[in-house]
């Protein structure tokens, strides 16, 4: 549809029915009894029939023939046939489920990412969707938060390098072309800073942390074309982001020039009344129209309000006009009014989904986010050994995370199955030895409490057996981790340990056979030191996905050498957080050998994170160089190239993540003892050595000034390349 004949169907529409286009509702109010949802649902809601039948998308539905009934259901009503929007929360795969977000921040390869997406979006446009909430990338660095799980991790040039990936992954060039879906970036902005690290809380940021670190992986994701953004629950600078003119119209619409959709996290408008910023609905309803969101997703603020409001003269036409005009050009950008039902199609949905190519990326995106945290040569595993198999995840198929709730448990390959294709029969065995979670830990989902309660008598009995079992084994491989909804949204924990019932059996396991690997599944950083001081070696594996058991059975047999890195700081303990590499100079810092009482440091734990952002191993060893800079002397028209040869040391072929960070010596502002400006995966054989080079240019020396502007400052900047935060070394050069 052309420009000229979007805006002549914008001047036919009612007010009503332009209004109706701004509101998003659930799948259930369509798949039930219309009568049931009249009267029940929707009224609670203050809906009438007309919303129900014109409102413009709906979320949280998916099947190919299911959503081309809805759209003609809905089309046939729709006073100028108008068609409707299809959106669902595609977080990390449809179907064939990829390892979750901060999983595949570790792997330091956003082109892997990007075909994750272009595969989730296959599946999910064959299934009818047009649009995927994703990507997440709210910077994270407290672990508490339950939805760090989402985002690609603490710092923001990595956090943006998958931005821009991901995005274009799920969009492709062009939305119509098949395959692709509309991505949404969220949440803007902020979220991931909440206080104490508690879901939905207050958010309370100086302007200048704001902009330096939580704003940059928006704006990548923006350049690279996002369709849409979601708004956050959180306030920025104490009014709620939804109703915030500040941040969406001045920062998301003219700094960062976004003129897409805009949609409100769920029922994120109503929610600013409890919040006490808005005095009543109508109020809320102003307010978010005059922010510049243009969909209400959940509630009825937006229905309920507009048309009267609009009528009193409170609210300008003009404003609905500008969301709805958004809300068309997203629906011809996607070619529905051509084609309402896209890419829908039964057949081709059931030859995607699950496909062995998809699979089979699966699995290698899996192998390559797993990191490595500890190893004294006891991985990979001899296969002509005795091996025990203990622990809850041994058999367990809940290994997708709590926000792939699109995918299905039973397609998830497990730890045993993978393990009983290339492990002998003869010299392997297997025993859960306890529940996931103990009586202690309470689990509520989206489908009410999840838990699966065992008696003393058959818990003590689950444990002798599994115990027995590792007594007689050579080594224990222990898969343990947190249930997958102690992560996700809504699961804030307050302490980082494992649940005690399974840590009980790791104490009892370690005392009878001390070559014990903990292969480690969790949605976060978590407080590892007990399991890190008794295991022989730690292969954290996050919650993988559909091919895990696949991907870990690879890892821990060499097939497949790790090269993961912490996307995310592995807390020393709970005390440290919020904890993250790129902190800030202090005046006091703690540096190494120091002993002096005032200074910057705990008393009774140290500052440094148990394993840092970038740290991983491999089972080969890598030797890196000093940094060779080309020059010491840069301009701003100017670069300076910055070299390491890294070597493999060791006797497999393996792959390092080289990181190079840039510490800005000094300047008018305090800036972090390091950030991260670039990275490369290296790849060697034995004794096989490669030259990394980066490029360091004046744009990537900038900060926020003194004065509240963009630029980088005269003087001295050290450059570090290594294979984690932890590097101090470097070289120096000056920028003039």
């Amino acid at each position: 549809m052309e420009k000229r004949d979007l805006e002549q169907l914008l001047k036919e529409m009612s007010l009503k029915e332009k209004v109706d286009q701004m509101l998003q509702l659930s799948g259930a109010f369509y798949l039930g009894d219309e009568n049931n949802v009249l009267t029940g649902p929707a009224r609670d809601m203050g809906l009438e029939k007309e919303d129900l039948e014109m409102a413009g998308s709906i979320l949280g539905a998916a099947g190919a023939k299911t959503l081309m009934r809805l759209q003609d259901d809905y089309m046939k009503k729709q006073p100028h046939h108008i068609p409707m929007l299809f959106m669902m929360d595609v977080i990390h795969g449809m179907k064939t489920i990829f390892p979750m977000p901060l999983a595949q921040g570790a792997t330091f390869d956003p082109d892997l990412s990007k075909e994750c997406a272009h595969a989730a979006a296959r599946e999910a446009s064959a299934m009818g969707l047009h649009v995927t909430f994703s990507p997440m990338v709210d910077l994270v660095r407290d672990a508490r938060w339950g939805r760090v799980m989402e985002s690609t991790g603490e710092d923001p040039y990595l956090n943006s390098c998958f931005a821009k990936a991901m995005v274009e992954g799920f969009q492709g060039e062009d939305l119509k072309e098949e395959g692709r879906v509309a991505s949404c970036i969220k949440h803007f902005a902020g979220y991931g800073a909440a206080q104490a690290g508690r879901d939905y809380n207050t958010v309370e940021l100086s302007e200048h942390t704001f902009r330096e670190f939580y704003l940059p992986a928006y704006r990548a994701g923006i350049d690279a074309g996002a369709a849409m953004v979601m708004t956050s629950f959180n306030t920025v600078n104490g009014i709620p982001a939804s109703t915030n003119q500040w941040l969406m119209r001045d920062i998301l619409r003219r700094e960062m020039g976004f003129d897409g959709v805009l949609i409100s996290d769920f029922s994120a408008i109503l929610e600013t009344v409890a919040h006490r910023s808005s005095a009543d609905e109508s109020e809320a309803a102003v307010k978010a129209l005059e922010a510049g969101v243009d969909i209400d997703m959940m509630t009825s603020v937006y229905a309920a309000n507009l048309c009267r409001l609009v009528e009193e003269g409170k609210v300008e036409e003009s404003l609905i006009d500008e969301a709805v005009t958004r809300i068309l050009e997203l629906k011809n950008k996607l070619g529905l009014f051509e084609n309402p039902y896209k890419d829908a199609d039964p057949e081709k949905e059931k030859k995607l989904i699950l496909c062995k190519e998809y699979r089979d990326l699966a699995r290698k995106a899996a192998a390559e986010s797993f990191v490595l945290l500890k190893n004294d040569g006891i991985l990979p595993l001899d296969l002509q050994k005795k091996i025990a198999f203990v622990g809850p995840y041994t058999e367990n198929q809940e290994i997708k995370s709590s926000w792939s709730f699109t995918g299905d448990e039973k397609d998830c390959v497990t730890i045993k199955s993978a393990a009983r294709e290339v492990f002998d029969a003869k010299r392997t065995s297997y025993h859960n030895g306890c529940p996931v979670i103990g009586k202690d830990v309470e689990l509520i989902g989206f489908t009410g409490t999840e838990k699966k309660e065992i008696s003393e008598q058959e818990l003590q009995m689950m444990e002798e057996e599994a115990v027995l079992l590792a007594k007689e084994a050579d080594f224990v491989v222990m898969p343990l981790g947190e249930h997958y909804l102690q992560s996700g949204e809504a699961s804030s924990r307050a302490m980082l340990d494992l649940p005690e019932v399974q840590m009980e059996l790791f104490r009892k396991v370690t005392a009878v056979n001390p070559n014990v690997v903990v292969v480690l599944f969790s949605g976060r950083p978590l407080d590892l030191r007990e399991i890190s001081a008794k295991a022989r070696a730690v292969l954290t594996v996050w919650f993988p996905g559909t091919e895990g058991g696949h991907a870990i059975v690879d890892v821990l047999t060499g097939k497949t050498n790790p090269s993961g890195k912490l996307p995310m700081s592995f807390p020393y303990c709970v005390g440290q957080v919020p904890v993250h590499y790129n902190e800030y100079s202090t005046g006091r810092p703690n540096l190494p050998g120091m002993k002096e009482k005032f200074r910057s440091k705990y008393l009774d734990i140290p500052n440094a994170p148990l394993y840092p952002f970038g740290y991983g191993l491999s089972y080969t060893s890598f030797v890196i160089s000093p940094v060779a800079l080309d020059q010491d002397q840069m301009t701003k028209e100017g670069s300076i190239t910055a070299r390491v040869t890294v070597k493999n040391t060791g006797n497999c072929a393996g792959t390092e993540v080289v990181q190079l960070y840039v510490r800005d010596d000094f300047s008018s502002v305090v800036r972090p003892v390091k950030e991260l400006k670039g990275f490369e995966r290296v790849t060697l054989m034995p004794g096989e050595e490669k030259e990394a080079v980066f490029v360091i240019k004046e744009e990537m020396l900038r900060f926020f000034r003194e004065d509240g502007s963009y630029g980088s400052e005269e003087g001295t900047f050290t450059v570090m390349i290594g294979n984690s935060s932890a590097v101090s070394e470097g070289a120096v050069f000056t920028l003039a």
